[in-house]
């Protein structure tokens, strides 16, 4: 049932005028009509739209497929399930209902006024194996209050969203296999293109957003040529697809999932496909949780994002970018040994001394000159630093780099450098910004998140975060009245970097040496 674009528009004016009479808002989008509901603000909330067809039985590990339609009307009141996965952060906070292979759902809070407004797209972070639209620091509804659409979305994880074999890519249309989760996340930017518009929203303004491993697949909608011309910019917070785990040829993808399958007994497609969800990630689990990468499939990526990037081939869309002062943790560098600048040195030969080939240590020698720690005192700060740049640091930056030097748009660089506070139990506060940390910040969601015991200061530096990110999804552009200006990172001449903290400023980018000596 196809329904014609002057039902969808009237479903959007029904919306409005519901609300006057204190119904509950419906909707009527592609496949049927949806009721959601009024949250306190007013805004209106549409929770567990189905996307995409379940996939599961047979297309489980197969391109999303359409949402079948509905008759009467579909109540969208509440969080679909999430994707399967294993309980791997302690810090994740569901709302789902439940988890199920079915997961193919996404969510909306538009603003109450009609009008034509930007769009947000924010996908979540978890390494590609956790997480979940529904966690309250991506809910969307402040970010409805400043007059934007605004939607999180539900992608497969794990074997789910990346197993590849050569079975799969055989009896693929494209010959392909692997990246069914990056594959949802453009289905649902063609289901924004289809269907915003009945919400209030501008298909022409949508940007997508994520953190950690939704920052890695913005990087990667941006390179494909399944999804670039479906956004008209992209904000990312710590880590791309040109990071320590890129993606792999899918030779070496598919040899992958044979010996998955052979561990498990699986003799056919089949004998996979009839396995039951929960024993498939008990079955992952043992090899290590990340043990599936993306892809250069020849079809989401017909060549290495890199490439991509580097030949100006991807989004040619504005960028806001950045990463956080505490991404790593010095352990990661030392272990258990004392921060002692003799253990420092010995963590980074153990690391990169063999790497030097014919020159011997003098990859190490380089990194020690760069990441510095003149004295005990200065290890732990040296340490960090390079704990953070190896995990997402660098990936991050390679990004900015690029699509400055070939995106043709603005690239707004910034370093996040605020400390969560104490915990309302008591805990210590944070010595910087660890990975996540800034998402609650930038979204306006610090409310949400009762673990920590916010600070007129915090609320503060969420203020001009978040202003800065409304700012860019309204107009590509993160300056507006009463905010610090934000100068573009290649704008030319020397980069500079927006700090963002108590006291916001911008500098010029220090250590760019760092980041250039690691592309080699």
């Amino acid at each position: 049932m196809k329904i014609p674009i002057f039902l969808r528009q009237l479903g959007f004016w029904l919306l409005i005028f519901g609300q006057a009479f204190g119904q509950a808002p419906q909707v009527t989008i592609k496949s049927g009509v949806i009721e959601g509901t009024v949250e306190k603000s007013g805004v209106h909330s549409f929770k567990g739209i189905p996307y995409a067809a379940p996939p599961v039985g047979s297309l489980r590990w197969k391109a999303p497929q359409p949402v079948s339609s509905w008759t009467g009307v579909r109540k969208c009141d509440h969080f679909g399930p999430r994707a399967m996965q294993p309980p791997i952060y302690s810090d994740m906070v569901f709302r789902s209902d439940g988890m199920s292979e079915d997961c193919l759902f996404l969510n909306v809070w538009a603003p109450a006024s009609g009008g034509s407004h930007p769009v947000l797209v924010y996908f979540y972070g978890g390494g590609f194996v956790a997480g979940d639209g529904s966690e309250p620091r991506y809910d969307g509804e402040n970010m409805a209050t400043r007059g934007i659409v605004a939607l999180t979305v539900n992608y497969r994880l794990g074997i789910f969203g990346l197993f590849a074999h050569p079975g799969l890519t055989k009896e693929s249309p494209e010959h392909a296999s692997g990246n069914y989760g990056l594959m949802d996340q453009a289905a649902a930017l063609r289901w924004v293109q289809e269907n915003i518009a009945a919400f209030g929203g501008d298909p022409k303004r949508v940007t997508i957003a994520g953190e950690s491993a939704g920052s890695i697949s913005v990087s990667a909608l941006m390179a494909s040529p399944v999804s670039k011309e479906l956004f008209a910019g992209a904000i990312g917070e710590s880590g791309s697809v040109m990071g320590a785990l890129p993606p792999v040829a899918l030779s070496k993808a598919e040899q992958g999932g044979v010996d998955f399958a052979r561990s498990v007994g699986a003799n056919s497609l089949a004998d996979l496909r009839a396995m039951p969800a929960d024993k498939l990630i008990d079955a992952a689990g043992k090899f290590g949780h990340f043990r599936f990468p993306m892809t250069i499939d020849g079809y989401f990526f017909p060549k290495t994002p890199r490439e991509i990037f580097e030949a100006g081939e991807e989004a040619h869309v504005p960028l806001l970018v950045g990463w956080n002062s505490a991404e790593g943790d010095y352990h990661a560098i030392l272990g258990h040994a004392a921060p002692t600048v003799a253990n420092y040195e010995a963590a980074v030969r153990k690391l990169y001394g063999s790497s030097g080939g014919s020159s011997g240590g003098a990859v190490a020698d380089e990194v020690l000159k760069l990441y510095h720690a003149a004295d005990d005192a200065a290890v732990m700060q040296a340490a960090t630093d390079l704990a953070s740049d190896r995990f997402i640091g660098f990936s991050t930056w390679r990004w900015a780099h690029l699509q400055g030097k070939t995106g043709g748009h603005p690239v707004y660089r910034y370093f996040y450098e605020r400390p969560r506070p104490a915990t309302v139990a008591g805990g210590a506060a944070a010595h910087g910004a660890s990975h996540s940390s800034e998402i609650e910040y930038a979204l306006g969601n610090l409310d949400g998140n009762k673990v920590y015991a916010w600070t007129p200061d915090d609320h503060a530096v969420s203020a001009v975060m978040h202003g800065y990110f409304v700012n860019f999804i309204v107009k590509g552009d993160p300056n507006g009245p009463g905010l610090p200006h934000w100068p573009a990172a290649n704008a030319g001449g020397a980069v500079e970097v927006q700090h963002i903290n108590v006291k916001t400023r911008t500098e010029k980018a220090e250590h760019e040496d760092r980041y250039l000596f690691m592309d080699k």
